[in-house]
């Protein structure tokens, strides 16, 4: 049993770690663009930078109530940054604000991540019912976070563009 409880802290570490390394790519790549680098789109017709940083922010504040740590710190991201696209019409967050707000999140998850026992990261997060999570146990939060990790990277391949 041991072994399984040495495999699985390795597991959640290795995830863990992932996911700083993407934040990481983020936060260099963010703060080396300038704010009309950012207003650009990545490609004719497609979202701006500014979009993307503001849709990565709405994920990553996404997990706090998936993975029951607390509400969203960010609500108002929701309706902007996931429930409509790019030049919706709808305001949002000066580029300095959403930065602000990505250094808040993050600070907030990896507080939460490190708190985490590793028992907690294989149990099923708020998304899934309990009996649905009995017929789907990769439903749970790890796999969450790593789910995550790999749209934060996708989106980080797109703002290179830029």
């Amino acid at each position: 049993m041991e072994t399984i409880v040495t495999q699985l802290k390795l597991l959640v570490k290795m995830t863990l770690m992932a996911w700083d390394a993407q934040n990481n790519h983020l936060n260099k790549l963010i703060s080396s663009l300038t704010d009309e680098q950012l207003a650009k789109e990545t490609v004719p017709g497609k979202n701006t930078g500014v979009y993307l940083l503001g849709h990565l922010i709405a994920v990553s504040d996404g997990l706090l109530p998936l993975l029951g740590f607390g509400d969203r710190l960010f609500p108002d991201m929701e309706e902007v940054f996931l429930k409509n696209p790019d030049k919706s019409g709808l305001a949002h967050p000066p580029v300095a604000e959403l930065k602000r707000r990505l250094e808040t999140v993050n600070k907030k998850l990896n507080h939460q991540f490190q708190a985490a026992d590793v028992s907690e990261w294989l149990s099923r997060h708020t998304a899934v019912s309990p009996e649905d999570f009995v017929r789907e146990p990769h439903r749970n939060k790890l796999n969450a976070v790593i789910t995550r990790t790999g749209h934060m990277a996708y989106h980080i391949g797109q703002m290179r563009l830029l």
